[in-house]
């Protein structure tokens, strides 16, 4: 065997390796933002339906006595809202 043939087989293996390496850091790169951007999609999935729920509890909770607790609601009446409050007590 030659000493050129070597050299050249020995560069080639090198360069294979190296670039199996880089391509593999790509790739885990590649995956680890698809998980990240899934997880946040999950999460923003479950806090929709924690306010849907939530949502739907306070209707159904003041849709027994007329009694608004949302404070940002323009109907909201603070004295009902301690009445109902001293009755559930």
């Amino acid at each position: 065997m030659s000493t050129t043939l070597n050299v050249a087989r020995y560069s080639a293996l090198l360069s294979g390796v190296f670039y199996g390496i880089y391509h593999r850091r790509s790739l885990q790169k590649a995956h680890d933002q698809d998980k990240e951007h899934h997880a946040i999609h999950q999460r923003e999935q479950l806090i929709a339906q924690a306010k849907d729920a939530w949502r739907h509890k306070q209707e159904s909770a003041n849709g027994s006595d007329g009694v608004i607790t949302n404070p940002e609601d323009p109907r909201f009446d603070l004295e009902k809202l301690v009445a109902k409050w001293e009755k559930d007590l």
